[in-house]
């Protein structure tokens, strides 16, 4: 009997793809990340790092910081939960930095690996724009005409 693509237990999600997730006050690591999701049975890893741009809205941002309600980490891993139960996840991990951040900073980085590109870049996506979305972190933007903007959840 031939085997299809998926009677392999590399095509399926992984028992607990949730490798790493965190909200934190230092400095983010890319490589940090990417090695979170590594894993053998991935044919694609898909990973998005978010930094501190120098303008927002046509005005020149001159700094920013990140705030978190207490239940960030809790909501963080609410929402990988649901990604990893729609996508086949091998691996997942989201850091979110909080604090005062300058242009150029690293302020979010989230990367999945799942067995094939496509997979993997459509559950990134979802993990970025849920956790934008769900998590209760918020952004407190100066401008550098020194008007300043909260941002809603980040």
């Amino acid at each position: 009997m031939a085997s299809t693509q998926h009677d392999h237990p590399g095509e399926q999600a992984a028992q607990d793809p949730i490798r790493l997730l965190a909200v934190r006050e230092t400095p983010l690591s890319v490589d940090e990340v990417f090695r979170a999701v590594g894993d053998d049975a991935a044919g694609g890893t898909a990973l998005f790092v978010g930094t501190v741009r120098n303008h927002d809205g046509g005005a020149d941002v001159d700094r920013l910081g990140y705030s978190c309600h207490p239940t960030a980490e809790a909501e963080m891993r609410r929402v990988a939960e649901k990604v990893a139960a729609e996508y086949p996840v091998r691996a997942l991990a989201a850091v979110h930095r909080v604090g005062d951040l300058t242009v150029g900073d690293l302020a979010v980085v989230v990367a999945v690996s799942c067995p094939h590109r496509g997979e993997a870049f459509e559950a990134c996506r979802k993990l970025i724009d849920d956790l934008k979305h769900e998590v209760p972190i918020w952004k407190h933007q100066t401008f550098a005409d020194g008007t300043e903007e909260w941002v809603g959840a980040c």
